[in-house]
């Protein structure tokens, strides 16, 4: 019995010490994993399709651990966004139409990444994942599809109908917007500027007239406009588990990031529970925001243009017409 005793409390004096042994020998794996990352990893891609082309993109690509991380971060604050979109629509707190982005973020994060803020971009109503990669802020891009006044168009554009420099909506006339982006794209060369305009369509679109048109204006007058199909597909609910198992782009680019020591599962996690901290803190604001007053009804109409006096519904009741400016 005394022996059993005397091991019991050798025990707990010894637990302090080899407790803080292990702690520091976990910080040591730990800070010793973090600086044997690999600064980055190349990969192969698909090679395309060509039609009377010589050579196509290439087949091998670098990406960099800063690139990666960024790009995770990106497409997860898009995914967790849409989400709580997805959550505040079914809660009515969002109404009207509402087009989410969510399992396409490779697509505008990718875009993205390959060209200049001073670029343009042009897309179709599924644009919130966009209006993000291009600089607006999750609490204005909530705040917007909520209707209030701190959205990024004053909460007057909705879900369709998002804008910010350089970038042209959210347009919800299917297939409208191609006609447009060859429009920027003529501004650019007209004013001799080394910008691009991305101007992107979804495959519900692929049938409009305008878009072939487009293209042979944009051939002829050899506009710096790179015309893109986003093909989400009519899919079925079989096609959309296949899809999450298989093609979802954020866990792909986990999975290569881990297999190729670019970043650890808990570095990676860390990142999820801080844009889930970021996504709450901007649905608290999307929320809680006030709507925007009617005397907003008749402001930014036209631009850069004097005020002028909008009739409204009521004969009786008039509003000025404000440039954003």
């Amino acid at each position: 019995m005394r022996k059993m005793l005397l091991a019991a409390l050798s025990r707990v004096l010894q637990g302090p010490a080899a407790a803080a042994g292990r702690t520091a020998s976990r910080v040591m794996v730990a800070s010793r994993n973090y600086a044997d990352f690999a600064n980055e990893a190349t990969f192969e891609i698909k090679p395309c399709d060509l039609h009377r082309l010589e050579e196509g993109p290439p087949t091998t690509a670098v990406l960099t651990r800063e690139e990666g991380l960024h790009y995770y971060k990106t497409m997860q604050t898009i995914r967790r966004m849409e989400l709580k979109s997805d959550q505040l629509y079914k809660q009515k707190i969002i109404r009207g139409f509402c087009h989410l982005y969510d399992g396409q973020e490779a697509c505008c994060v990718g875009l993205e990444g390959a060209i200049k803020p001073t670029d343009h971009v042009i897309t179709a109503y599924r644009a919130h994942g966009f209006t993000y990669a291009r600089g607006v802020p999750v609490r204005e891009i909530l705040a917007e599809l909520t209707g209030r006044k701190g959205g990024c168009v004053k909460g007057k554009g909705g879900s369709m109908h998002m804008y910010t420099k350089n970038f042209y909506g959210g347009n919800g006339i299917v297939g409208a917007q191609v006609p447009l982006g060859a429009g920027i794209a003529l501004a650019c060369k007209y004013f001799g500027k080394n910008e691009v305009c991305l101007t992107l369509y979804g495959d519900g679109a692929a049938n409009q007239g305008q878009i072939f048109e487009t293209y042979n204006m944009a051939a002829l007058w050899k506009l710096p406009c790179i015309f893109i199909c986003e093909n989400n597909r009519y899919r079925t609910r079989e096609e959309i588990q296949e899809v999450r198992s298989k093609s979802d782009p954020i866990t792909l680019l986990k999975d290569r990031m881990i297999n190729n020591n670019l970043a650890s599962v808990e570095e990676l996690k860390e990142i999820d529970v801080a844009v889930r901290k970021e996504i709450e803190e901007a649905a608290q604001f999307a929320t809680t925001d006030p709507e925007p007053p009617l005397e907003e009804l008749g402001n930014h109409i036209y631009f850069n243009e004097p005020p002028f006096e909008v009739r409204g519904p009521n004969q009786w009741i008039k509003y000025k017409s404000l440039s954003h400016s």
